[in-house]
């Protein structure tokens, strides 16, 4: 397998997006970014020579070879393969509250992954790489790996078992390479203001007391340039047909990580402990194995938390000020 030279992204505008672009990119990587028209996240896409932004949504991937031809950047075709040549597939409708139960948006996003397969091939691409959640297993107290049946509880995760199971199939027919991943916590900047982390951190840098659950859970969390670094090693020698997860691989009391977070901002600050009540289905233990991932990869985790929370903590004091001016 010839080395990684070139990648298109999709959905390069979240934090694991982006700290996969800029992993890419720092390894001499050249990068297609392909971004929703009229995206305002568009602008946290910096120019630089080995990037190419190329606007194409994901209800018309068919077009996308067309697209980055007009952009100059460059591909093969699916009857000639370019070597080093590789396929992220990040971009999805959906991810948080009632949008993860919609069922028919969600099944959009099956097809939207299989259309991501056919463009890939028409692109002529070595390799494709999908990003799943731990949503896939639905409830299991246990480290999370390739083995752990998988038994989802809402949309967003039968749809993502779907799309990995689906694009496996489909990569096989074309003859590319697929690996599918299942992402556990991810924080760290660009995330979403609804996670705990960025939400916490808000409450915090605005004077307010966060309301919190007693903080009872085992939780595996990565720092996004963590991740970011783990997708790209996984393009470069990831296993074809195989499941990674993407995690720490370790545990803490979620308690622990909000009094970091606390610390980082203000020491002498309050949290509500107890305040919110454990969900119904209410899960205790996430962890990953990451062991694959390392033996396959060489991906160890670089990031402790102190330190990734305070880069996060400043990227959302910069956003405050940004939002200001």
């Amino acid at each position: 397998m010839q080395g990684m030279q070139s990648a298109i992204v999709t959905g390069p505008t979240g934090a694991v997006g982006m700290a996969l672009i800029n992993n890419l990119i720092s390894h001499g990587i050249r990068v297609a970014a392909v971004v929703r028209p009229g995206s305002a996240r568009a602008a946290r896409i910096k120019d630089n020579p080995l990037l190419t932004k190329v606007e194409c949504g994901l209800d018309e991937l068919d077009k996308l070879k067309d697209r980055l031809a007009q952009t100059g950047f460059s591909t093969g075709s699916a009857d000639e393969r370019m070597g080093g040549l590789v396929f992220y597939h990040l971009g999805w409708d959906g991810t948080f509250g009632n949008s993860r139960n919609n069922m028919h948006g969600q099944n959009l996003n099956v097809k939207y992954s299989l259309d991501a397969v056919d463009a890939a091939n028409e692109c002529g691409c070595e390799g494709w790489i999908g990003t799943g959640s731990q949503a896939e297993y639905g409830r299991f107290e246990g480290k999370l790996n390739a083995q752990v049946p998988a038994f989802p509880e809402n949309g967003y995760g039968i749809a993502k078992l779907c799309a990995g199971q689906m694009t496996r199939i489909a990569c096989s027919q074309y003859g590319m390479r697929h690996v599918w991943t299942r992402i556990l916590s991810i924080y760290g900047p660009y995330d979403g203001e609804k996670t705990m982390v960025m939400s916490t951190i808000a409450a915090l840098l605005d004077g307010r007391i966060p309301d919190c659950t007693k903080g009872e859970q085992e939780w595996d969390y990565l720092y996004s340039d963590d991740a970011g670094r783990a997708l790209m090693l996984l393009g470069q020698s990831g296993h074809d047909g195989k499941i990674y997860c993407i995690g720490s691989g370790r545990t803490r009391p979620l308690r622990e990580y909000i009094e970091d977070i606390r610390d980082a901002v203000n020491p002498d600050a309050q949290i509500n402990f107890g305040a919110v009540d454990y969900a119904p289905k209410q899960v205790f233990y996430l962890c990953a194995d990451i062991s694959d991932l390392h033996d396959d990869t060489g991906f160890e985790p670089s990031t402790a938390f102190a330190d990734g929370i305070k880069d996060t903590i400043n990227y959302l004091k910069s956003e405050k000020i940004n939002e200001k001016n």
